[in-house]
C-alpha cells in the first residue's frame, strides 16, 4: 500500500502502522543506549523503524495541519512511463531529468491552492520510486505493478515542509539508524532555475571552507581549460563535523538558468563525512546504503551479500570545457553544515585515478560474484538445516530404540521388579521366611 500526505509534504510507499508513543517519563540514560541497541540487532524492532517515522509523522500532520492521508488504489495507477513522459528505453539520464522537471512544476509549494497538482506530484515521485531502481524497473517491465516490491520503494522527505516536531521525529530516528532519505527543496530548485541564485568563483586546487543553511545551497562556478577537460576533474566535499549535505551538479539551460543534473549524498567515511564527483573518462559508482535496506532487516545474511547492490553507475563520467556549476546543500536536520568544497585537475593524481578505476572494476566484479556465491551459500545453508534437523530427529529415535531395548530386555525376568512409592522411594522387597 502507498501512502502520501495531502500537499506533498510526505510520500510514503509503504504499508504504515499507527503508533501511538506512552505518556510515562523521559528513559533514563541507560534505558535510551537500551532503546539504541535494540534498534540496531533486532531485525523485527529495524523492520518496524522503517515506516515509524513516516506513519507517526503523517498522523502529526493531519492532527496539525487538518490534512488527510490519501491512498491510490492499485487498479487507478498509470503507466510509470507514461507519468514521466519518457520512452520505455529511456536511459536513467532521461528519467530523472523527467523527473525533476515534473516534480518541480508540481511540487505543493508552487501549488498551494491546486488539490489535482498535489496528486499528480505523489504519481510523479511514486513512479520515479519505480523507475529509478533498476531491479524495480525491470520487474515491472517484465510483469507490471503485481511483479514490483512496493515494500521497498524509496521514502523521501522534503525536511523544508516539516514542522519542528516531525523533524525532530526524523531526526531520532535517524539517529538510530533507520536509513531516510531526503529531498531537495522545491525554493533551491526554483531559484537555480530562474537564474537568481549568487555563483562563487571556485579556482582549482584551492580549497573553499564555509557553513551552509540547513535546506540552503552554496553555489560555485568552476571554470575549466581544454587540457584540464582531457586530464579530468575531481569535485569533492568533506565535513569535519560530520554535516549531512548534497553535492549538486547543474547544467545551465537555455533560458540561462540551471538545471540539477547530478547530486550526491553525503555518508561517513572515517571521521568525516563526504561526497564526490569524479570526472575522469572511465565508468565510477555511487554506493547507496538506503538499497536494500528493509531486507537487511529480515535477514541478517543479506547484510553481507546485499553491501553491494546499492551500486550504481554515476551518469556523467567528464566534462566539457568552459563553466561548471556545482552546490552544496546544506542536509541537516536542524543545524547548518560545516564544509570544505575543492577542485583538483587529475593531472596530478595520474596513480590515483589509475587505482580507482581498477578498484571500481573489482568491485563491480565482486558485486557479480557475491551474487553468484549467495546462491550457493543459501542452497549449502538449506541442505545444512536439513541435515542439522535430521540429526537432533535421528539422534531421538536412536535413545528410543536403545530404550525400547533396554525395557525388553528387563521384560526376561520371572521376578517382579520392586514397587515404587508415589514419593519415588523404592519399597524394601518383601522377604520370604523360607529364606531362614
Amino acid at each position: 500500500m502507498e501512502k502520501a500526505l495531502a500537499g506533498g509534504t510526505l510520500l510514503i510507499v509503504k504499508s504504515c502502522v499507527k503508533v501511538g508513543f506512552p505518556g510515562s517519563a523521559r528513559p533514563s540514560k541507560f534505558e535510551r543506549k537500551r532503546t539504541t541497541i535494540s534498534a540496531a540487532t533486532n531485525p523485527e524492532e529495524i523492520e518496524r523503524l522503517q515506516v515509524l517515522p513516516f506513519a507517526v509523522m503523517a498522523d502529526a500532520a493531519a492532527r496539525d495541519g487538518g490534512q488527510t492521508v490519501s491512498t491510490l488504489g492499485q487498479a487507478g495507477r498509470r503507466d510509470p512511463y507514461e507519468v514521466l513522459g519518457v520512452p520505455r528505453d529511456a536511459s536513467d539520464q532521461q528519467i530523472k531529468t523527467a523527473y525533476r522537471k515534473l516534480a518541480l512544476k508540481y511540487h505543493p509549494d508552487k501549488n498551494a491552492s491546486n488539490p489535482e497538482a498535489s496528486e499528480l506530484f505523489k504519481e510523479v515521485a511514486y513512479s520515479y520510486g519505480i523507475l529509478s531502481d533498476p531491479e524495480k524497473r525491470r520487474q515491472y517491465d517484465a510483469a507490471g505493478f503485481e511483479a514490483v516490491d512496493l515494500d521497498n520503494i524509496d521514502m523521501e522527505l522534503d525536511l523544508s515542509n516539516l514542522g519542528t516536531v516531525n523533524t525532530m521525529f526524523a531526526a531520532l530516528f535517524s539517529k538510530l539508524g533507520v536509513p531516510i532519505k531526503t529531498t531537495i527543496s522545491a525554493n533551491v530548485l526554483e531559484e537555480a532555475l530562474s537564474n537568481t541564485v549568487t555563483v562563487r568563483p571556485l579556482a582549482l586546487n584551492r580549497p573553499v571552507n564555509d557553513k551552509v543553511e540547513k535546506q540552503g545551497a552554496h553555489f560555485y562556478g568552476v571554470h575549466i581549460s581544454d587540457a584540464q577537460a582531457e586530464a579530468g576533474v575531481v569535485v569533492r566535499v568533506i565535513s569535519a563535523a560530520q554535516s549531512k549535505f548534497k553535492l549538486l551538479y547543474f547544467e545551465q539551460e537555455e533560458n540561462g538558468g540551471l538545471g540539477l543534473a547530478l547530486q550526491e549524498d553525503s555518508v561517513k567515511t572515517g571521521k568525516v563525512t563526504s561526497a564526490g564527483f569524479y570526472f575522469l573518462h572511465f565508468q565510477v559508482y555511487r554506493l547507496d546504503p538506503t538499497v536494500n535496506a528493509l531486507a537487511i532487516a529480515k535477514d541478517p545474511d543479506a547484510a553481507f551479500f546485499k553491501k553491494l547492490e546499492g551500486l550504481q553507475p554515476v551518469e556523467m563520467t567528464e566534462l566539457k570545457a568552459g563553466p561548471h556549476y556545482f552546490a552544496v546543500y546544506g542536509d541537516n536536520f536542524f543545524k547548518s553544515a560545516n564544509y570544505t568544497i575543492e577542485a583538483v585537475c587529475a593531472d596530478q593524481f595520474q596513480e590515483s585515478c589509475q587505482k580507482l578505476k581498477e578498484v571500481e572494476q573489482q568491485i563491480l566484479a565482486k558485486r557479480n560474484e557475491l551474487r553468484q556465491f549467495e546462491a550457493e551459500y543459501r542452497e549449502v545453508l538449506q541442505r545444512f538445516t536439513a541435515v542439522t534437523t535430521r540429526y537432533g530427529q535421528e539422534k531421538t529415535a536412536v535413545d528410543e530404540l536403545l530404550k525400547t531395548r533396554d525395557r525388553i530386555h528387563e521384560s526376561f525376568t520371572a521376578h517382579t521388579p520392586p514397587k515404587r512409592s508415589s514419593s519415588g522411594a523404592n519399597l524394601k522387597p518383601e522377604v520370604s521366611s523360607s529364606w531362614w
